[in-house]
């Protein structure tokens, strides 16, 4: 790679870790914005699906103003309307304000994210970019999982602290965009000429055999991860009496057990187990944590049981992503496009539906999620792979 190429992909790969670690911050604080302004879990949910909608229905969008503007002006867009949702929503004490920040919130990400992607495809070779998508996969997975812990921490100097903090995160990228990324007109692209898709052929060859199954299996675990974490801080604040510090303790360890797991232990696992026997006891393993927290009094219990959850569903994603591009070698641009489509929907549906039934009864949208997690850890004996993928 050239100096140019370099830094930005480093560029890259810095804003889009600053805007996840910025995004996730809301989680440990959510009940006491619920309790403090006398909101319900519905509301709550309504917020954080907002978020997911706009993001689905923009990223399209934008992804074809990027090929015409050029990528660092939506990039820098997308960093300058994450800043304003941060400041709007720490600024704010009314709902449909809040409602507000959320969509801008989503409208930046829908803006950063899939330029990124592309920014990174453009500046990279066919042997390159694996590597790089990867980098910023793990920035976005960093940001996701290191966010709720520093949250909690922060909020011990009010509740809105975190947001101010994240919106200095969003000027950080911005300012390192506009100073530091070169113009990517500027820059070398690569155009790959080894696949040429046919839409009508990939869609017909994607929704056939196993795939079906595995799209399916991702709806679920990203219906199931949402409906978990999204009331997870507003479940144990009311039911177990945990604190700020409480919340923040547990976020924290996950974001450490998980990252290191899946930084040093995936690869290996996958090739120990096997992706859909990882994705089996990951089910299984998630499924019996939510059952435990269901039936569980201790406090510890209840940490022991989120530490095995949110391990087992940071599995389960990578593990079934890999399986499905290993199932098709020519049609990855729809299997990642259908692949993301299926999160964003788990993403919408899961926080309305468990908030809702939040409101009805604090158990009720926890038996639904251990409902689903076990029906598709029944589903994936049904899964029938390719020779060489089993």
């Amino acid at each position: 790679m050239s100096r140019p190429v370099k830094r930005t992909i480093a560029i890259l790969i810095f804003s889009e870790f600053l805007m996840l670690l910025g995004m996730s911050l809301i989680w440990p604080v959510m009940p006491f914005i619920k309790n403090d302004l006398h909101l319900s879990a519905l509301d709550m949910g309504i917020m954080s699906s907002l978020y997911a909608l706009t993001q689905f229905v923009t990223s399209p969008i934008i992804g074809r103003m990027s090929d015409k503007l050029g990528r660092k002006p939506i990039l820098i867009g997308g960093l300058a309307l994450f800043a304003v949702s941060e400041v709007l929503f720490a600024l704010t004490n009314h709902l449909y304000m809040f409602d507000l920040s959320r969509i801008i919130g989503g409208l930046a990400a829908g803006m950063y994210m899939p330029t990124a992607q592309a920014l990174a495809a453009d500046v990279t070779n066919h042997r390159q970019r694996a590597k790089v998508i990867g980098w910023l996969s793990a920035a976005l997975s960093g940001g996701l999982i290191l966010g709720p812990g520093l949250s909690g921490i922060l909020a011990n100097y009010g509740y809105k602290t975190p947001f101010w903090f994240a919106a200095g995160l969003g000027i950080a990228g911005m300012l390192a965009t506009i100073f530091w990324l070169p113009d990517d007109r500027k820059l070398e692209k690569f155009q790959d000429t080894l696949v040429q898709p046919q839409a009508s052929a990939d869609w017909k060859a994607v929704l056939t055999g196993p795939m079906v199954m595995l799209f399916t299996l991702i709806l679920v675990s990203s219906f199931g991860l949402q409906g978990f974490e999204s009331i997870y801080s507003i479940f144990v604040n009311e039911v177990f009496h945990f604190t700020l510090n409480d919340i923040a303790l547990v976020l924290t360890l996950n974001g450490i057990i998980s990252l290191t797991i899946q930084v040093l232990f995936f690869a290996r696992l996958i090739i120990w187990l096997g992706e859909i026997k990882l994705t089996r006891i990951a089910f299984f393993a998630s499924a019996a944590a939510v059952g435990w927290i269901l039936v569980t009094h201790a406090k510890w219990a209840v940490t022991v049981a989120t530490l095995i959850a949110f391990t087992a569903f940071d599995l389960l994603r990578p593990a079934i992503t890999t399986l499905l591009t290993k199932q098709s070698r020519d049609n990855q641009g729809v299997i990642n496009g259908l692949n993301m489509s299926l999160t964003s929907v788990g993403n919408i549906v899961g926080p309305l539906i468990s908030s809702a039934l939040l409101d009805w009864n604090y158990h009720v949208p926890y038996l639904v999620v251990v409902i689903f997690l076990a029906a598709s850890f029944a589903l994936t004996y049904t899964v029938r792979l390719h020779a060489k993928t089993a």
